[in-house]
């Protein structure tokens, strides 16, 4: 077992789960409710349903259009249902949208309500298990609503990769090249080449979750260096929130980051002295995991217009993330209009 520890709580990594049923036997939580949806309550809650043996499942619609308001209130009307007090202990049983979204309501309920993390896509377990993020998307954007709180606990374990498509198990791997690119040029150099089907997924997932740690307890409310964790996602938020809207087979998030990554290393080379040889290599080798994508007919103005509220932005002024080189970034740089139109164009031209 591998264990992350931050300021208030640990991540476990641990294949058997021993650690999940200590936890449990320890708090003695007045009651347990469980969060799921229709993927994870077939496919994940059996592998811990002798440890988590509550009968209080909410289960709610998977996807990042259904993190939102509504279904918050839903479950909230299922916790009330189940009588859950103040003392309770909500599970978060699923990907990135299932720990935003119930993490969120769990931190509204009653004025909190503890919580605990078991992400089962790799996406999730890379992503948001560090950093005490937790929202649904409003309207206008991604993540507009929500706030800062921290789980109680994070459990991590690779049984889990067994129950995920191959797409979705490569879609966790944006996130995991996008650590090493902002903070990590060994690691990088180590990943960039390897077989991602068959390295060991304990030791890359604790090592990516070791980068993210170390820039989130420096700056744990994002107003300056956890900024170069957006790296990518100026771009690919907009890509990302564009494809659910327009396109039947929507871009999952880390294939939307991972265009995001490409024209956001062209803007670098740009802009911020990364080499051409590396804005090259980082192009190679995100598209031979992630194949390129059709957004030819993705209408600028609409991209835009989501950039234009995203969070890190200072006033009218949109504001990325980019890389100096490989393993260093740079935050709180001003990209314009024309800027981003080119930098997608040229991932339009590869």
């Amino acid at each position: 077992m591998n264990i992350i520890s931050l300021s208030d709580y640990s991540i476990y990594i641990d294949d058997s789960f021993s650690a999940l049923q200590k936890f449990l036997a320890e708090k003695k939580y007045s009651d347990v409710v469980v969060i799921v949806d229709e993927n994870t309550k077939e496919n994940c809650l059996p592998l811990v349903q002798k440890i988590i043996t509550t009968q209080n499942i909410i289960e709610t619609k998977s996807g990042e259009e259904n993190k939102n308001l509504s279904t918050c209130e839903q479950i909230w009307q299922q916790m009330l249902t189940f009588n859950v007090d103040r003392k309770a202990l909500c599970i978060n049983l699923g990907g990135g949208v299932i720990g935003d979204m119930g993490g969120f309501a769990a931190s509204c309920y009653k004025r909190g309500i503890d919580f605990i993390n078991i992400p089962t896509t790799l996406l999730s377990q890379v992503d948001s298990s560090i950093g005490g993020k937790l929202g649904i998307d409003f309207k206008y954007g991604k993540n507009l609503i929500g706030l800062f709180k921290n789980p109680k606990a994070v459990f991590i374990a690779a049984p889990f990769f067994k129950t995920l498509p191959q797409r979705q198990f490569i879609n966790g791997w944006a996130e995991i090249f996008k650590h090493a690119l902002i903070r990590d040029k060994q690691q990088w150099e180590k990943i960039a080449s390897i077989d991602i089907f068959s390295v060991d997924m304990n030791d890359i997932v604790f090592h990516s979750l070791q980068i993210k740690k170390a820039v989130v307890e420096a700056d744990p409310f994002e107003n300056g260096l956890r900024k170069i964790l957006n790296f990518g996602h100026t771009i690919g938020h907009a890509i990302e929130a564009y494809s659910l809207e327009n396109e039947k087979d929507s871009l999952l998030h880390g294939e939307a980051i991972a265009i995001g990554m490409i024209c956001e290393a062209f803007l670098s080379e740009k802009k911020c002295g990364l080499s051409e040889s590396a804005l090259n290599e980082i192009t190679t080798v995100l598209l031979k995991h992630f194949p390129k994508h059709d957004i030819s007919n993705f209408k600028h103005e609409a991209l835009l217009a989501t950039m234009r509220i995203d969070k890190k932005n200072e006033g009218t002024t949109i504001m990325a993330s980019l890389l100096s080189s490989i393993g260093h970034c740079e935050y709180d740089i001003p990209i314009n209009q024309q800027e981003i139109i080119e930098s997608i164009a040229y991932y339009n031209a590869l």
